[in-house]
C-alpha cells in the first residue's frame, strides 16, 4: 500500500515537472517570436508610437526600448533590456538620425524652391520696337527701317525717357547709324531708314542689332534694351515688318578704340598754339581685312562753336599709324581759357562717308584739363601725352554738358 502511494506521488511530480518544462519552452518560444516580430516592425511603428528607437549592432535585430515596449508587453520589456543592453549608448540614434535627415532634406528642398522662385521672376518689360527689313538685290543693300517704339520703361527721374535707336551689324560694327532723339517720350515714332552695303552671300554670318538708348546730355547714355536678328534666319526674299520685345542688355566694358599721342605747345608772346599729332596705337579694326586707313581731324572750339580745323594725311592699312604732323593756330592769350581742342580719328573710306574710330577733347575738365594746364604752365615747351579714344557719341555728350554749364 505504501509503495503504491509513493509511485503515485512520484508520477504526479514527474508529470508536473514535465508540464512546467513544456510550459516554459512554450513561453520561451512565444517570447522569442514576439520579440523578433516586434523588433522587425519597430521601424514602422516608431513614427506613430511615442518612444525611442534603438539601433542594434546586428543589421537583422532592431528593437524598441523598454519605455516603448512596456506599454505593449512585459515580456518584450525583459527581452528588450537583454538585447538592448549592449547598445544603450546609441539609444535613439537611429530614429533621431533618420528624422533629422528627413527634416534636413525638407529644409534644403524648401530653400531651393524659394531660391528658384526668386530667380524665376517675371522679366521686367522694357518695351517693344517696330522695324522693317528689305534687301535690295540690285544694289546689294540691306535697308533697315526703324519705325517706332512702344511702352518703353522710364529712365529719367521725371518718369520719361529721351530714346533713340542705334543700328549696326555684328561682328564688324563698321557702320553705325543713330536715329534722332525723341525727347521725353515712351512711345517714340522715328520712321527712319538706314542702308548697309553688304553682298547677299556675306549676310549669313551677320547679326543685325537695333539697340534703344536713353539719351543723357551730361553723361553716358543708358541702354534700355535691344533686338538682335541673326540674318541667316530671315527670309529676305520679301519685305519684313514686325514688332519685337526689347531684351535686356548686360553691362559691357567699354570697347577698346585705341590711344593717340598728342603734343601741345603754346607761346604766349606770339599767341601761337601748336598741336602735333605724333602717333596712335591699337586702333579699332574698321576694314574687312582687319585693318584701317586712319587719319586725324583737329577742331578748335571757342565757347562751344567751331572756328578752326585741320587734318592729317591718311595712313593706309595700319592700326598703329605714325603721323608726326604739326598744326599751328593763332590764339591770343586772353582767349586760351575759352578754347577746347577736339581730336577725332577717322577711318578713310573711298566709297561712302568716313567712319569715326574714336574721339577726345583737351581742355575743360578731367585728364584732358591736366594736359591743357601742363601746357599753359610750361610756355614754349612741347608737352606730350597719350589719350584713350572714346565713342564719338559719348564725347559729343560730354562737350554739350561742358558748354551748357558755362
Amino acid at each position: 500500500m505504501l509503495l503504491s502511494q509513493n509511485r503515485v506521488t512520484y508520477n504526479w511530480w514527474s508529470v508536473s515537472f514535465l508540464r512546467c518544462v513544456l510550459g516554459a519552452l512554450v513561453v520561451v518560444v512565444v517570447v522569442v517570436v514576439v520579440v523578433v516580430v516586434v523588433g522587425r516592425v519597430c521601424t514602422v511603428c516608431s513614427s506613430s508610437v511615442t518612444g525611442v528607437f534603438v539601433s542594434s549592432p546586428s543589421p537583422s535585430l532592431s528593437f524598441c526600448s523598454p519605455l516603448l515596449l512596456f506599454s505593449s508587453s512585459w515580456l518584450c520589456v525583459v527581452c528588450g533590456v537583454v538585447w538592448c543592453a549592449p547598445s544603450l549608448s546609441t539609444c535613439g540614434d537611429g530614429w533621431l538620425t533618420k528624422h533629422q535627415d528627413e527634416d534636413d532634406e525638407e529644409g534644403e528642398t524648401g530653400l531651393t524652391e524659394e531660391e528658384k522662385e526668386e530667380e524665376v521672376k517675371e522679366e521686367e518689360k522694357l518695351g517693344k520696337l517696330q522695324y522693317s527689313i528689305e534687301y535690295d538685290f540690285n544694289d546689294n543693300k540691306l535697308n533697315v527701317g526703324i519705325l517706332q517704339c512702344a511702352d518703353l520703361i522710364s529712365m529719367d527721374s521725371g518718369g520719361t525717357s529721351d530714346p533713340y535707336v542705334k543700328v549696326y551689324i555684328l561682328p564688324d560694327k563698321k557702320k553705325k547709324f543713330d536715329t534722332k532723339v525723341q525727347k521725353k517720350c515712351l512711345n517714340p515714332v522715328f520712321n527712319e531708314t538706314f542702308s548697309f552695303k553688304i553682298p547677299y552671300e556675306e549676310l549669313g554670318g551677320k547679326t543685325l542689332v537695333m539697340c534703344v538708348y536713353d539719351y543723357d546730355r551730361f553723361s553716358k547714355h543708358d541702354i534700355i534694351g535691344d533686338v538682335k536678328l541673326v540674318m541667316n534666319t530671315l527670309d529676305l526674299s520679301k519685305a519684313i515688318e514686325e514688332w519685337k520685345d526689347l531684351e535686356g542688355v548686360e553691362k559691357e566694358e567699354p570697347e577698346k578704340l585705341g590711344d593717340i599721342c598728342i603734343s601741345l605747345r603754346y607761346v604766349p608772346t606770339a599767341g601761337k598754339l601748336t598741336v602735333c599729332i605724333l602717333e596712335a596705337k591699337n586702333l579699332k579694326k574698321m576694314d574687312v581685312g582687319g585693318l584701317s586707313d586712319p587719319y586725324v581731324k583737329i577742331q578748335l572750339l571757342q565757347n562751344g562753336k567751331k572756328f578752326k580745323k585741320k587734318k592729317t594725311t591718311v595712313k593706309k592699312n595700319t592700326l598703329n599709324p605714325y603721323f608726326n604732323e604739326s598744326f599751328s593756330f593763332e590764339i591770343p592769350l586772353d582767349m586760351m581759357q575759352k578754347i577746347v581742342i577736339v581730336v577725332t580719328v577717322f577711318d578713310y573710306d573711298k566709297i561712302g562717308s568716313n567712319d569715326a574710330i574714336g574721339k577726345l577733347f583737351i581742355g575743360g575738365k578731367g585728364a584732358e584739363l591736366k594736359h591743357w594746364s601742363d601746357m599753359l604752365a610750361n610756355p614754349r615747351r612741347p608737352i606730350a601725352q597719350w589719350h584713350p579714344l572714346r565713342e564719338e557719341v559719348d564725347v559729343d555728350g560730354s562737350l554739350a554738358g561742358l558748354f551748357a554749364k558755362k
